[in-house]
C-alpha cells in the first residue's frame, strides 16, 4: 500500500484496491460509494486493472472479494452505494461504450478484447444482478435497487433492441441497524395540501390483512392526516443527468448521483470510502457535505487528476470546479 496524498480531509492511496483495503483498519469507514470498472468495458491500460477477467463469473468473485474487504473496513452501522452497469456479450471484435457514452481512452478490439460472456453474442449479461447477489450471499443485505435515469444520456446507433438509458445503484447494509438520514435528499411538495396537512395525526389506520386503501379506511372510519415532513421520499428512480468532466479520458459518475448517497447513508463528520476513486467525485461530494474523504486508485495519473481539480483545496467546504 502506497499512501499518495493525505491532509486533514483527504487521504488518498495509490494501488490495488483489494490489496490497500487488507491493510485499512476494521471499522474505519462510515460509507462506502464507488463505481468499480464495469465488465469488458473498456481499457485504462493499467496492469491489474479490474474490468479484464476473463468471464463474467470471474469478475463476480472479484468484486464480491473486493466488497468482503469494504464490508470488514465499514462500521457496523455503516452503508455500500454501488453504480454498476451491464454489458453485452459479444464476440470479441466492437468497441463498447460506457457509462455516458464516451470512449474509452482505447478502443477495445478482437486484438485487446477476449470474448465477453458466458452467452451468445448480443445477450445482456446482467451483471449488476450477478455481483448484487453475490454480495448478499456475502453477507451484505440489499436495502435498495436505486434507478438511475440519465435524461441526456447518449444516443446509441443500434436498431434491433431499445436504447439504454439508466443505470443501477445498489444500496447494501453492514447490519440490520444502520445509518440513514433520509431528510436532506427529501424532494419539495409539487401541490399544496391544504390545511389538513398541518393536523396532527389522530389515529393510525389499522388495515386488516390482505385489505387496503379505502377498504381498510372503512373498517375504523377514522382519517389520517400527513405533514409535509419537509418534502417526499424521493423514491428509488434518481433522474439525474451525465456531467460530463473535461479533464478526464473517461466517464465519470456525476457529482449530483454522489452527494445524495453521502447525504442519506453517512453521518456528518464521518469517512467516505471510494476504493475506485478516479476523478474524484465521491471525495468532492463528500468534502460539500462535510465528511472526510478515503480513496483508493490504481492509477496514480487520475491520482494527480483529482488533486488538481476536485480535491485541490484542503477544506471541506470546497466548490466543483467550473
Amino acid at each position: 500500500m502506497t499512501l499518495y496524498y493525505a491532509d486533514e480531509y483527504v487521504t488518498l492511496h495509490h494501488g490495488d484496491a483489494l490489496e490497500v483495503l487488507r491493510q485499512l483498519p476494521g471499522e474505519s469507514i462510515n460509507c462506502c460509494i464507488t463505481s468499480p470498472p464495469y465488465f469488458g468495458l473498456r481499457d485504462y491500460e493499467q496492469n491489474g486493472q479490474y474490468g479484464l477477467e476473463s468471464s463474467p463469473a470471474e469478475y463476480v468473485e472479484t468484486m464480491r472479494a473486493l466488497f468482503a474487504e469494504v464490508r470488514r473496513v465499514l462500521a457496523n452501522d455503516g452503508t455500500l452505494w454501488l453504480n454498476i452497469g451491464d454489458s453485452y456479450a459479444t464476440s470479441g471484435t466492437s468497441g463498447a461504450q460506457g457509462r455516458t457514452g464516451e470512449r474509452a481512452s482505447r478502443r477495445f478490439t478482437a486484438a485487446n478484447l477476449p470474448t465477453r460472456g458466458d452467452r451468445p453474442p448480443k445477450n445482456l449479461l446482467g451483471i449488476p444482478w450477478r455481483v448484487a447477489f453475490a454480495l448478499q450471499d456475502d453477507g451484505w443485505t440489499l436495502r435498495n435497487d436505486i434507478i438511475w435515469h440519465k435524461p441526456n444520456a447518449m444516443p446509441e446507433s443500434v436498431t434491433d433492441r431499445l436504447s439504454n438509458r439508466h443505470e443501477h445503484m445498489f444500496m447494501f447494509s453492514k447490519s440490520r441497524q444502520y445509518w440513514f438520514d433520509l431528510t436532506p435528499i427529501r424532494e419539495p411538495m409539487k401541490y399544496d395540501p391544504g390545511p389538513e396537512a398541518e393536523a396532527i395525526r389522530n389515529d393510525p389506520i389499522r388495515y386488516a390483512p390482505g385489505v387496503a386503501g379505502q377498504a381498510g379506511r372503512a373498517i375504523t372510519g377514522k382519517r389520517r392526516h400527513f405533514k409535509d415532513n419537509g418534502g417526499r421520499n424521493p423514491g428509488d428512480v434518481w433522474a439525474i443527468p451525465t456531467a460530463p468532466f473535461a479533464e478526464a479520458h473517461f466517464a465519470v459518475m456525476p457529482v449530483k448521483l454522489a452527494e445524495r448517497c453521502v447525504q442519506a447513508g453517512c453521518k456528518h463528520g464521518g469517512v467516505v470510502l471510494d476504493p475506485f476513486s478516479g476523478s474524484g467525485t465521491t471525495g468532492l461530494a463528500a468534502a460539500r457535505h462535510g465528511r472526510r474523504y478515503v480513496g483508493i486508485d490504481l492509477s496514480a495519473e487520475y491520482l494527480d487528476l483529482s488533486l488538481q481539480t476536485r480535491l485541490t483545496q484542503p477544506s471541506l467546504d470546497f466548490e466543483e470546479p467550473a
